[in-house]
């Protein structure tokens, strides 16, 4: 397929350190960090210099492979012991986002058959090499199973980032939108700001710039006003963490999106790979939802703009009960109606369960 678009890679392997793009600096800066410690990746990490649900499990994996070089012994029980060490310091770094434990879990799991030191090390980097070269073609057929629900000239809604610079490549909700333009269908993106830090206005709309997607910007609380007014076909988001009922956290004014859509009788879809879901969480009542550091509500960019003591309650994500939603896209199809069985059967045809 011929690409007629150019997004930078948000994650690379540079076999002594982890490369990754700083969302921090966008959209001012297009900078590059070169993160050699569990340390560096676990600040990476907390401090949303990358973020998205598997951009944050690519990450992981490849901090805990990087990480687990360093490990000096020949004795294999105590190397494993030391990865899992590694692994659940890393793990606190994003509760609510499951591709991160997924990812570490699974990157442990690949090691455990090693009958040397040195064979286990390999096999950690391996398998996190493989972990980003599986999303790049789950984005994809993401984005293809997405593309058919839409037709040229649809107006869709967006929050938050959920594109290529929160996975390895094409992103989840905004996958169908790159696949569009290598076919020439025409759709237009409404991308919400995403307050408090601003993933939509930041990174969303300076993405699709990127790739010459037709993409405007809106504050949170237009939204309403612009399904009204633009003719919204359909709302589209990805996902951190999905219920085993279909429940599923997202960003936080996901949610209310979806309350809107429902009132506007609008389709809201979420795009998410498999890795997304948690089947070990029967409702979104389970799902840990953080809190995080009241300046980024009391400030924005470093500028005061509420009073410095004024309490704050910021929580990252909220949670969509699956009633709200139209469809959870998948690379393996999508789920429409009777959520639990539909992911329990998708679970068992992509024999994946024993992974998660």
């Amino acid at each position: 397929m011929s690409e007629q678009f150019a997004v930078p890679r948000s994650v690379e392997w540079e076999d002594t350190s982890v490369k990754i793009l700083n969302q921090q600096k966008l959209p001012e800066k297009t900078e590059y960090l070169h993160l050699t410690t569990k340390e560096d990746i676990y600040d990476a990490i907390k401090t949303l210099k990358v973020r998205g649900a598997p951009a944050i499990g690519i990450t992981a994996a490849f901090g805990l492979a990087l990480s687990a070089q360093s490990i000096e012994t020949e004795d294999v029980s105590e190397f494993l012991r030391e990865v899992r060490n590694i692994k659940d310091e890393l793990n606190e770094a994003r509760p609510t986002a499951v591709n991160l434990s997924w990812a570490l879990k699974r990157l442990v799991k690949s090691a455990e058959g090693a009958k040397s030191v040195n064979e286990a090390k390999t096999d950690l980097v391996h398998e996190a090499i493989q972990i980003q070269i599986e999303d790049e073609e789950t984005c994809r057929q993401i984005g293809q199973n997405a593309l058919q629900l839409f037709k040229s000239g649809d107006n869709i809604m967006t929050i938050c980032n959920a594109g290529s610079i929160a996975t390895s490549r094409y992103g989840t909700a905004l996958s169908p939108f790159y696949l569009a333009k290598t076919k020439d269908l025409e759709l237009h993106i409404y991308a919400c700001e995403t307050r408090p830090v601003l993933q939509g206005a930041r990174l969303t709309a300076w993405e699709l710039m990127q790739g010459g997607i037709d993409v405007t910007l809106i504050t949170d609380s237009m939204a309403a006003h612009t399904m009204k007014e633009k003719n919204i076909s359909a709302v589209i988001v990805g996902a951190d963490r999905i219920a085993k009922n279909g429940d599923t956290a997202n960003k936080i004014g996901t949610y209310g999106l979806a309350i809107l859509a429902k009132a506007f009788q609008i389709p809201f879809f979420v795009a998410a790979p498999l890795s997304t879901f948690d089947p070990s969480i029967s409702t979104g009542d389970d799902i840990p939802i953080e809190e995080r550091d009241p300046d980024e509500v009391r400030q924005i960019a470093g500028t005061q703009i509420a009073p410095k003591e004024v309490p704050v309650f910021n929580p990252a994500f909220d949670v969509t009960p699956h009633h709200l939603i139209s469809g959870i896209i998948t690379e393996k199809g999508i789920i429409t109606d009777r959520f639990e069985e539909e992911i329990d059967a998708l679970f068992s045809s992509a024999k994946t369960a024993k992974v998660l």
